[in-house]
């Protein structure tokens, strides 16, 4: 008699949301176990700063180095020579570390395309170069920079324009899609008409160091290039030229997984998105450009303390925690989360080992992420290949702290150009090997849907 009032008890549980005698649906997950979403770096913060506190678990003299690394991330550089912060440009996207990551978080699709912002054009030539490293465009590097100090050209503008998809969902909704076009506009040279444009948004920066301390083994045991499995998701590793080490490493960081580590992710950015150099890229975006050197010999401009001191920042921000765990809507839409397959790329849990940083290793910790790239489909491709990675390939996104982001940022623009304007939009633009859960998704009932959303903006 119990074993069949149990079994009486779930089925009334979940044939609210079977909608075929095909449909199985795994128990409630206990969801409290993901309740530490950054290990012993979890802050439990629901404001506007929930993404730019130090992780809970640092003290002391680490700390006080993590609060001069936050002084660097919010300094605005000006043109040099100047006895302070000097060193902009003389091409540059944007002028500081805050300026395209507002509050440590996510930049939003800029109003004026071509305002100092966290959007900013990658370019290569077609093919691959040594280390499967992109091919610079000549004249033009491998970031298109929109700006330039007094007295100098930018190398271009930028121009987007869109085309409208509509998505039909199950429950009869439309969501009407826009397709982005990149071009250039007013380049200083011709531009290549065979470059490869590659749009990029600013993205989060909490919790980087302890994706960096996630044991090579740990991503490796996911990749299934061949599907062996049959499951239809392959997921691969990228593996890039790291220039601290000067060797080829595990892929870890960026939008393709071409960074190796959150240090050359910082050194790059000063450089290609600001124009300052430093030890690990001395020479300026622009070097051997008529537009892009200034010739002051005041090369690296910035320290390798000051690159040690924003490099730790980054490692050592704390995770925001999720929200309304006890939920029974969130509860249910965890369990569909897993059932519509969006957890075989989102994987909810990964472990770091011993780590340079000891706030972040040996930690359990739950960013919805493999780490590996997955083809995502041709509405999502841009054409250009970046070490492993090719033109439809795209690292996993973290999704810890995703449902934050109205709250910090003041939007809700995601995916690499921003182009979907909240969860559900960026789902459907999912393709490739995620086809199968999109359509999964557009077929949930409306309360499902609802479930499930309501589970995403939980993390």
């Amino acid at each position: 008699m119990k074993r069949y009032y149990c079994l009486l008890l779930s089925v009334l549980l979940f044939s609210s949301c079977a909608k075929d005698s095909d449909s199985v649906y795994e128990p409630l997950p206990n969801l409290q176990e993901r309740l530490l979403a950054g290990g012993e770096t979890t802050v439990f913060l629901t404001s506007s700063n929930a993404f730019s506190t130090p992780a809970t678990n640092l003290s002391g003299s680490k700390l006080d180095f993590h609060l001069d690394g936050d002084f660097q991330f919010e300094t605005v550089f000006v043109t040099a020579p100047a006895p302070v912060n000097s060193g902009v440009g003389p091409i540059f996207n944007n002028s500081s570390c805050i300026g395209c990551h507002p509050k440590d978080g996510r930049a939003p699709f800029p109003n004026d395309i071509n305002s100092l912002s966290g959007f900013f054009l990658r370019t290569s030539m077609p093919g691959t170069g040594e280390n499967n490293a992109p091919i610079p465009v000549p004249g033009f590097g491998k970031q298109i920079q929109n700006h330039a100090i007094f007295g100098y050209e930018p190398e271009g503008k930028f121009h987007v324009s869109y085309t409208p998809i509509v998505e039909t969902l199950a429950d009869g909704t439309q969501v009407t899609l826009q397709k982005p076009t990149y071009s250039l506009l007013d380049t200083y040279i011709p531009f290549p008409a065979e470059a490869q444009l590659s749009p990029r948004l600013a993205s989060p920066v909490f919790g980087l160091g302890l994706l960096e301390a996630i044991p090579e083994y740990y991503i490796l045991a996911n990749e299934d290039v061949n599907d062996a499995d049959g499951d239809g998701i392959s997921g691969k590793a990228n593996y890039v030229f790291d220039h601290r080490s000067n060797s080829v490493q595990l892929g870890r960081f960026g939008w393709k997984a071409n960074t190796a580590t959150i240090m050359e992710q910082c050194a790059g950015a000063y450089v290609h998105d600001m124009g300052v150099t430093n030890t690990l890229f001395p020479f300026e975006t622009g070097y051997g450009q008529s537009n892009g050197s200034d010739g002051l010999g005041d090369d690296p401009e910035i320290s390798q303390a000051l690159l040690d001191e924003i490099t730790f920042y980054c490692q050592t921000l704390g995770v925001p925690a999720p929200r309304n765990l006890d939920d029974e809507g969130v509860k249910r839409g965890a369990a569909l989360f897993d059932q519509i397959q969006c957890a075989k790329c989102h994987i909810p849990k990964m472990i770091s080992e011993s780590f340079s940083v000891a706030e972040v290793a040996n930690q359990t910790f739950y960013p919805y992420t493999d780490m590996l790239l997955h083809d995502m489909g041709e509405g999502l491709a841009d054409n250009r290949s970046d070490f492993l990675a090719n033109e439809r390939e795209w690292r996993t996104r973290p999704l810890w702290g995703i449902g934050l982001t109205q709250v910090v940022n003041g939007h809700t623009d995601f995916l690499h150009d921003g182009r979907a304007k909240n969860i559900t939009e960026a789902i459907l633009w999912h393709g490739g090997e995620a086809e199968t859960a999109k359509n999964n998704f557009k077929n949930l009932t409306t309360s499902e849907r609802e479930d499930l959303l309501k589970f995403i903006n939980s993390l």
